[in-house]
This record gives structure tokens, sequence and C-alpha cells, in this order.
């Protein structure tokens, strides 16, 4: 997994959503101290329906020859603090990937390019990140629909840098199991940072914008 998209709770008061100041959060994905691309996501609220669009676009090249290109898109619709319907489709170098997650009378369906449909366990979350109750739950990849229970453990509060060059303090949590990110969130409880390790053993930081 080159790079993930992001996670949330299944149900949760559409008050504690955290919806950051903007309606945006933008981040600049650094490899090797280069920046390779960047990761969006945007919110929409309208009565008691909030979507919110991820966009992740990375180029890792070589000698000006493209060597690594990932593009993922993820649709998650929520009504009054429940989530509703996900699909996410993912392109890692022209292989696709693909999740869809639909509300019905069992709970949340979920289809995905390499798990058979099943019924998301309460709370289960998915991978968007931006919610940081997601670390209370299973969680839903967005990239292929597998469901994911990883090991998560509260590291030490840390000062991480921002796009502009400067500094915010932040938790640090450390996910590990079948996949390893670590998150970090400010004292917002807002999306602060990620970071991982590509396929080719080379650490992904992302700074936000």
């Amino acid at each position: 997994m080159l790079l993930a998209g992001a996670a949330m709770p299944v149900r949760q008061a559409a008050a504690a959503l955290p919806v950051p100041p903007g309606d945006t959060l933008v981040f600049r994905l650094i490899r090797h101290g280069s920046d390779i691309g960047r990761h969006t996501v945007t919110f929409e609220r309208q009565a008691d329906t909030l979507t919110v669009r991820v966009a992740v676009d990375a180029l890792v090249t070589l000698l000006s020859i493209p060597i690594v290109r990932y593009n993922h898109r993820v649709v998650e619709v929520w009504q009054a603090g429940t989530l509703v319907s996900v699909t996410g489709d993912t392109n890692k170098n022209g292989t696709r990937e693909w999740v869809n997650a639909r509300s019905g009378s069992d709970g949340l369906e979920v289809h995905g390019s390499k798990t058979e449909r099943y019924i998301a366990p309460q709370p289960a979350g998915c991978t968007s990140y931006w919610n940081k109750a997601l670390l209370n739950g299973p969680m839903i990849s967005l990239e292929d629909g597998v469901l994911l229970r990883p090991k998560v453990v509260e590291e030490r509060k840390e000062v991480i840098p921002l796009a502009s060059g400067g500094t915010i303090p932040a938790d640090h949590y450390n996910l590990s199991g079948a996949f390893k990110v670590d998150l970090w969130y400010d004292q917002t409880d807002t999306w602060a940072s990620l970071g991982l390790s590509a396929a080719d053993g080379s650490y992904v930081h992302y700074e936000r914008l």
C-alpha cells in the first residue's frame, strides 16, 4: 500500500464530526525530501447531510521517468451523523482497486475488489483518517474494501512541521498489523499528519498546508 486514503465510525453524533475550519484539509506528500503529490479532503454540508470527498495523487520519478503513480478517489455521504454510503476507486500503477458500501436494513453493506460482501461491524470506520474516532474500532480499507483490525498504540506528544515552515503540537498514534501507519492529530483533534513506508522501503510523510 503506497498511500492510504482515510477513517470514521459508522454512527456518531453529527455535531461531533470533526469538520475543519474552511471545510478543507490539504497535505503535501514528502518522500526523500521531495514533494511527490497532494492529499485533499473536502467537506460539503447541506441540511443534515455531510459529503466528504478525498483525492490523492502521487507521482514518483527516477531521472524524470515515472516509476510510481498513485491516484485515489473517495466519496463518503453522511446523514444525521450516520455514514450511509462510501465509494472508492484507486489506481496503483495501472492496477485498479475499488470499494462500494451502502447502508441497508442489515447495516453498512460492503463490497470490494479484494473481499466478498459483508456487513461492517459496529463501530467500523474507514481509512480516510480525518476523524480521530477511527481509532476506536475496525476499519474498512478505502482501496479494496478489506476489513482491517490494526493495533493502535498512543505514542508521546510531538511537535510536527507544517508545509508553511511552522510547527504545531500533536498527538501521535501508531497503527500496526495488516498495514502500518503513523497518524497525528492537533490539539483540536483535527488530522495533522500521516507517515508510512512505501513499497520500496522509502518513508512518505504528510505536511499539512
